[in-house]
């Protein structure tokens, strides 16, 4: 590598950190604000009532009661059959009291049974998503995938990932098929920034905020410098895992060695 193309790369990369820096010091952009404001709407089950729903609708992603579909702007379809699970009946216990404020406590005095659909199930307005990725990925798709080869590590597309669109673990990458080629040489950057940067430090749970920082600022980097529009989606994803501009300058050491990595593969 010449020492032309290693300040033109130290270019590429301070260029992406400051664009990205600036969009998360900026707060949450408007897709990820209603985002958010939408999937609070949707319960965390209890792992019985996700072995029920798994057993009664295996192929079931996002699930609400009919009311809720409702106030999303989606209805459950004629003749679909709701998916039973239990809902705990919750009353005030005069025996006990909240301390501080000398108010009822409550308890839970049982369960109902109680029926959800999946949104497949359903019609209607399309929930919100992230911003998403455009733009023609041209021939560096192929590269980074020979890249990723010529590394060791193996790549496989899968129609399931279980909601997850690309996963890394230990020299392997699986990507979900039929996504854009732009989509895809994003999601490939992330994985392979994971690969590159966290194989011994996957077992670390507390740091996953900041693997989950790295890997898509990498992507974010990689993809701008290919001239795709990466809109807010990195940003977006970033913020989901709790990053920020501080924490974004505090990993500047390994988002810098995996880009380099990757721009002197793709030759740029």
């Amino acid at each position: 590598m010449t020492l032309e193309s290693k300040n033109t790369h130290k270019d590429v990369i301070a260029d992406g950190i400051a664009a990205l820096s600036a969009q998360l010091a900026a707060g949450n952009s408007a897709a990820l604000t209603e985002y958010l404001g939408t999937m609070s709407r949707f319960h965390n089950y209890s792992f019985g009532n996700v072995m029920a729903i798994a057993m009664q609708r295996p192929d079931a992603v996002r699930v609400a009661g009919f009311h809720t579909w409702r106030e999303l702007g989606r209805f459950v379809k004629k003749g679909e059959k709701g998916i039973r699970i239990l809902a705990p009946m919750v009353g005030k216990d005069k025996e006990s009291t909240v301390e501080g404020d000398g108010k009822q406590g409550s308890r839970v005095f049982g369960f109902r049974a109680v029926y959800v659909f999946d949104i497949s199930q359903t019609d209607g307005k399309e929930l919100p998503q992230f911003a998403s990725v455009e733009g023609d990925a041209g021939g560096h798709l192929a590269k980074l995938m020979q890249f990723a080869s010529e590394s060791g590590i193996a790549i496989e597309f899968a129609d399931d990932l279980g909601g997850a669109e690309g996963l890394s673990y230990g020299g392997r990458i699986k990507l979900l098929s039929g996504k854009p080629d732009a989509r895809t040489f994003a999601v490939l950057t992330h994985e392979l920034a994971h690969e590159l940067l966290h194989k011994q430090d996957r077992k670390n749970a507390g740091a996953k905020d900041r693997r989950e920082l790295e890997a898509e600022a990498v992507a974010f980097i990689i993809g701008t410098a290919i001239g795709l529009d990466m809109n807010t989606a990195s940003a977006d994803y970033i913020r989901l895992y709790s990053g920020n501009a501080d924490a974004l300058s505090e990993s500047l050491d390994g988002i810098s060695r995996a880009s380099k990595a990757i721009l002197a593969a793709l030759e740029l």
